[in-house]
């Protein structure tokens, strides 16, 4: 099966590009290729970009800090596994810590002053060429080696962010109640009555070739499917799906 999300909120979209981000950065970063290590670089930076533009930092710590109250106040609640609560609130605790005592995301990198030098030639098209920016290209003929040891340094004023923003998006997804659905002619539609999600995710078998497009609110979820034509324009789809739907908040 094939999973699709859809966040319900700003907060949660945010979350899931810095995931998609960490993801990329850290398979291209395994390479031993340049052009593998080309693509980390860029990456590294994109998420410097995002979490400037978004202070992903003080929403991680205060979704953190919101989780381990609802959490703590399940204590004395019938049926709650103790043992496993205070272990989740323990690691809840270390990484909320080691994230709030780190200070700005990244700082060390930005004050290195060629990694700030080859930031600015990547945004502009061919700038970090080796007719543009020959210490990059220096560096990129260095032993691979040399280059994932690098790229390991840089990486790791960033994972306390991974670790924390991790644990939020587990317990999220964890939190879902995932169920069979059936999409009749393609659509499918469910009255919330005002409750509100933070995360949808779609299940859906690759077979159908079709993908979902999803909107929500306080009052209802679409979910609509698609499929793709020789240009890979989207279609509606007019026949019945089966899926299954998960709804995730906490």
């Amino acid at each position: 099966m094939i999973l699709y999300e859809y966040p319900c909120n700003e907060r949660v979209r945010t979350l899931l590009r810095v995931e998609y981000l960490f993801d990329r950065l850290f398979f291209f970063a395994r390479g031993e290729d340049a052009h593998c290590h080309q693509i980390a670089m860029t990456t590294l930076f994109d998420l410097l970009d995002i979490c400037e533009r978004a202070d992903v930092r003080t929403a991680v710590l205060q979704d953190m800090d919101r989780h381990r109250s609802a959490l703590s106040a399940l204590r004395e609640h019938p049926g709650v596994d103790g043992v496993t609560l205070d272990k989740l609130l323990t690691e809840i605790q270390a990484v909320s810590a080691a994230l709030a005592g780190q200070g700005r995301i990244g700082q060390c990198l930005r004050d290195n002053e060629w990694l700030a030098s080859l930031r600015g030639r990547i945004t502009v098209p061919g700038g970090s060429s080796p007719v543009d920016m020959p210490s990059y290209y220096s560096w990129q003929i260095k032993p691979s080696d040399t280059r994932v040891a690098d790229l390991r340094g840089w990486i790791e004023p960033l994972m306390p962010l991974h670790r924390a923003m991790a644990l939020i998006l587990q317990l999220l997804r964890d939190a879902g109640d995932a169920r069979d659905q059936m999409a009749g002619q393609g659509a499918y539609q469910e009255m919330l009555g005002g409750k509100s999600f933070q995360l949808l995710r779609v299940w859906v078998d690759p077979a159908l070739g079709v993908f979902p497009e999803v909107s929500a609110n306080k009052y209802v979820i679409w979910v609509r499917f698609s499929s793709q034509d020789n240009e890979l324009k989207p279609q509606p789809v007019g026949r019945d799906i089966a899926f299954r739907l998960a709804r995730c908040n906490l």
